[in-house]
Formats: C-alpha cells, sequence, structure tokens
C-alpha cells in the first residue's frame, strides 16, 4: 500500500512538473530572437505606442492559447490527429506546414545561440551556435528527456524574466506613459500588430505548450480545470516576457538615446546597463534561443508523429531535426532571407488552418471531445479570433506572392 501511494505521489509531482514545462515551453517558444530584434526595431520606431501592440498581442494570445490548451487536452489527441479526425488528410497538411517552418526557423534560432554566446563571451557565433545546438540535443537523448526538457525550459525561462527584471529597472521607463498608451496609443501601425500577432502565436509556437501537456497526463474532461488554469498561467508568464523586454528597451529610447548599430537590442542593453548589459544581453538571447531550437524541435516533430509513436523514436527523430538545423546553420552561416519570409509566410497559413479545425471541433464534434459542453463564450471568442487569422493569413499569402513574383 505504501508502494502504491509512493507512486501515485511521484506520478502527481512528474505531472505537475510537466504542466509547468508545458507553461514555460509555450511562454520561451514565443520569446525567440526574432521577438528580441523585432522589439528593439518596432520600439525604436513607435516608442510608447508599441505598447499597444504588445496589449493586442496578449489578448489574441489569450484568445488562441485556451482554446487550443482546451480542445487538445479535452480530445487528448494533438492538432494534426484532431485534424484528420474532422477531414482526412487536413491534419498532415498542418503538419507539414509546421515542419516546414519549423526547420527553417529552427536554423534562425541556432544561429541566435551563436550571436548570445559571442555577446557573453566574445566565442565564434558558428562555435557558440553548434556548441549549443550539442546542449539541446543532450536534452533529448537523456534517460528522462521529458523531465529534463521541462527542466531546462522553466530554468532559463526564469533566469530570462529576472535578468529583464533587471535591465528595465536600470533602463528606468516611463511606465506611465507606457500604461497611457496600451490603452490609448499616440500611433497605431496595424503592419507592425500583424508581423507582432503573427510571430508570437504563429506556426509551431501555438502548439507547443499544448502538445507537450498531453505527456503529461492531464488530459480529459476531467482535468479541464487544470488545463485551464495552465494555459492562463502560460499565458500570463508569456506576457510578463514580452512586456518587460518591452520596458528596458523603451527605457534606453526615451531616455534620448538613438540605436544605429547592426545589433539595436545589443546596444540598447548595452546603453542601459554597460559591459554588464551587453553580458546581460547575450546570456537573454542565448536563453530566448535555445529554448526555442528546443520548442521548435520539440512541436515539429510531434506534428509527424502520432500518440502511438514511443518516447525514444520521438527523441531520436528530434535528435536528427537539430543536428539536421546545426549542419545547415553551419553551411549557411544563417537562414537566407528569403527562406525565413518564406517560412514567415507558411506561419500566416499555420493559423488560421489549425486554428479553424479546432474550433470546428469545439463547435461540431462533441464525439471527439467525449460528450464535453463547450463554453459558448469562449467559442465565440475563439471565432472572433480566428476571423482576424484570416486577415493575417491573407497578409502572408499577399507577401509570398511579392517574394516569388
Amino acid at each position: 500500500m505504501a508502494d502504491t501511494d509512493s507512486r501515485a505521489r511521484m506520478s502527481s509531482s512528474a505531472r505537475r512538473t510537466a504542466l509547468l514545462g508545458a507553461m514555460f515551453l509555450m511562454a520561451t517558444s514565443a520569446i525567440g530572437p526574432g521577438f528580441i530584434t523585432q522589439t528593439t526595431v518596432f520600439t525604436a520606431q513607435i516608442g510608447a505606442s508599441f505598447a499597444f501592440a504588445i496589449l493586442a498581442s496578449i489578448l489574441i494570445d489569450i484568445a488562441v492559447q485556451m482554446n487550443v490548451w482546451r480542445v487538445i487536452g479535452v480530445s487528448g489527441l494533438r492538432a494534426h490527429e484532431l485534424g484528420n479526425r474532422v477531414l482526412p488528410g487536413i491534419g498532415w497538411f498542418l503538419a507539414a506546414l509546421v515542419f516546414i517552418g519549423g526547420v527553417v526557423f529552427n536554423i534562425g534560432n541556432i544561429a541566435g545561440t551563436g550571436l548570445g554566446v559571442n555577446a557573453m563571451l566574445g566565442v565564434d557565433p558558428k562555435i557558440g551556435g553548434a556548441v549549443s545546438a550539442v546542449i539541446a540535443i543532450l536534452v533529448f537523448v537523456s534517460k528522462r528527456a521529458g523531465m529534463a526538457l521541462d527542466r531546462i525550459v522553466v530554468i532559463l525561462g526564469a533566469i530570462m524574466i529576472l535578468l529583464m527584471i533587471y535591465v528595465a529597472i536600470v533602463a528606468a521607463p516611463p511606465v506611465g506613459e507606457s500604461l497611457k498608451n496600451a490603452i490609448l496609443p499616440e500611433e497605431i501601425d496595424f503592419l507592425i500588430i500583424t508581423t507582432l500577432v503573427g510571430g508570437t502565436v504563429g506556426g509551431y509556437i501555438t502548439y507547443a505548450g499544448a502538445h507537450r501537456m498531453l505527456d503529461s497526463g492531464a488530459t480529459g474532461i476531467e482535468n479541464v480545470k487544470e488545463i485551464t488554469r495552465s494555459s492562463v498561467l502560460g499565458i500570463i508568464v508569456t506576457g510578463l516576457m514580452r512586456v518587460l523586454l518591452f520596458l528596458a528597451i523603451f527605457g534606453v529610447v526615451a531616455g534620448g538615446a538613438v540605436l544605429t548599430s547592426d545589433n539595436l537590442a545589443a546596444e540598447a542593453f548595452g546603453i542601459a546597463a554597460g559591459e554588464i548589459g551587453m553580458r546581460v544581453f547575450g546570456i537573454v538571447l542565448w536563453a530566448a534561443a535555445i529554448t526555442s531550437v528546443i520548442g521548435a524541435a520539440f512541436t515539429s516533430v510531434s506534428f509527424i508523429t502520432s500518440s502511438r509513436t514511443s518516447e525514444r523514436t520521438r527523441n531520436l527523430i528530434t535528435v536528427a531535426f537539430i543536428a539536421g538545423c546545426a549542419i545547415a546553420y553551419l553551411l549557411l552561416g544563417q537562414a537566407p532571407q528569403q527562406l525565413l519570409i518564406f517560412a514567415g509566410a507558411f506561419n500566416g497559413l499555420i493559423l488560421p488552418v489549425g486554428f479553424g479545425v479546432l474550433l470546428w471541433v469545439a463547435w461540431r464534434r462533441r464525439d471527439l471531445l467525449h460528450g464535453y459542453a463547450y463554453p459558448t463564450w469562449l467559442l465565440i471568442v475563439g471565432a472572433v479570433t480566428w476571423l482576424l487569422t484570416l486577415f493575417l493569413g491573407y497578409t502572408s499569402l499577399t507577401g509570398l506572392a511579392k517574394l516569388w513574383g
């Protein structure tokens, strides 16, 4: 009896760890090298008004993630598995979009780790990128890969938050002006909002946390409260990271500094906190990049496997995925600009397709939710958000057409 209780407690502890890991995987996947660069560039362009774009992206994130976690969690099936149940083939179409985008963006993520190591230690970016890829691979070759994944994203996520709090305090941003512009912005740039939303809710990022949650075993109707709480806390962590990064950059810009270098984010951190700021930037960039490498690899592979695939097989495929992206980075130096734009267009397509499938399940396929009565208010919020994703998808297709003209 004692052994049974001990195993039950261990199982419960492991599940809590996995749920915490899922929350931070969602948050850290949303804060990658691209987001850091975008935040710096856009804050330099429109200043305090960027607070409105941050708030808009967080609200959209809430609407998307609460629905994604609820449908996937209650059904106990991955997004592409649900897609194939709704319309055979659409799940694999979604999987192809996620995987192709994941490959290209992970080359960029590995490049980000190299730049982070360079800023921290002055090491050649290619060496830093290669070593970082090996570290990411070690996460998935360990005997307890799932626990290793959860722990590293939680630890690195916490480090990023603490360091950004430090830089935000040192930069001394005008918080009152930021709060005012979050509600009544002096300038609204819909292109900036579209870019930010696509980069933080699009592609594999949408499903990173929810797919990891499935591995925790917290699925089914009986776990709806736990699923909802985890998704909300994950969104809060994501929003906190975005706000702190914005405040750190805005404090520098509002102080009158003009950012002119090739690496605006590094320059801003350096102005805010001197040499220490540069090292802090390197740590934040590396942490953001390597957690994005892990998140992109885990989620991309989860789309080309099923719930019946063994953990060992998934881990081996994930290792091959990271190794392939690392080799591509070493050969290319970075992801070619056209490929990144192409992958960005794919991201714009993934959100309306995948999110649309999940909302259809919530609305019409109660059988896949084991008879669960889906909340009407949540479905309506999701539907309104889905209409916005159609606009984002159209924007992506237009950009793709111009690119390949």
